[in-house]
């Protein structure tokens, strides 16, 4: 299998002292789906905010779906991002003043995609998870479970080679968490989308291929 994510001897310091990542080298397989957990402070937020090229580190090298990521290269680190990487937050991040529809199509239309074929991709997101019926509907009138899906639906619109879920149950109820794990891993399943999940919640570990724990900004058994 080919590499989607690769990272060597990543380093991340802030000030003088803190040292959040501390030598970090992994690898992230295509059609992995992987966890990585840790208390907070850990340094898995700083990780997933730098393999999504939404900061830079100190030290070391990534590379993402064969590039090698150029820190400072702005233009670079947005094709990255509109192409290659697909975001889920736990806060959702949905725009309010838009429908369900609308919100999944954004990204889209900074990509040059045709407005036909917008369309279709849009669809085809909200049918896959489940929310087709909610199409025209604000993100105040969605449930968190059903924002949860949109936002699902707009990280793999784009069709990224890799997803990164930042603590995505962390404002759901334990049986709606469960749907969203249980669709995330069925994506993964079924389409072959390589997911990089944060989650600080031992039930989202199960069925993972792999576990990546994080301790003071360094991998640990």
């Amino acid at each position: 299998m080919a590499a989607i994510v690769r990272t060597e001897n990543l380093q991340k310091v802030f000030g003088r002292h803190v040292h959040a990542l501390d030598g970090i080298s992994i690898i992230v397989e295509e059609g992995e789906y992987v966890t990585v957990t840790g208390r907070s402070g850990s340094g898995k937020s700083t990780l997933m905010n730098i393999i999504g090229c939404l900061d830079q580190p100190t030290g070391g090298t990534v590379e993402i779906a064969g590039q090698n990521v150029d820190y400072s290269d702005p233009e670079q680190l947005v094709s990255l991002r509109r192409s290659k990487i697909g975001f889920i937050f736990q806060q959702f991040s949905l725009i309010p003043s838009m429908t369900a529809a609308e919100n999944i199509e954004y990204p889209l239309i900074f990509s040059g995609v045709p407005g036909s074929e917008r369309k279709r991709r849009t669809m085809d997101m909200l049918e896959l998870v489940g929310i087709l019926d909610r199409s025209d509907h604000l993100p105040g009138e969605l449930s968190g479970g059903q924002q949860q899906r949109v936002a699902i639906s707009r990280a793999l619109v784009a069709g990224p080679n890799l997803v990164l879920a930042d603590e995505p149950t962390g404002n759901l109820d334990s049986t709606t968490s469960n749907e969203i794990i249980t669709l995330l891993k069925q994506i993964n399943e079924e389409m072959g989308t390589t997911f990089l999940i944060v989650t600080h919640e031992p039930s989202i570990w199960f069925g993972t291929d792999r576990t990546i724990h994080l301790s003071d900004g360094k991998v640990v058994p």
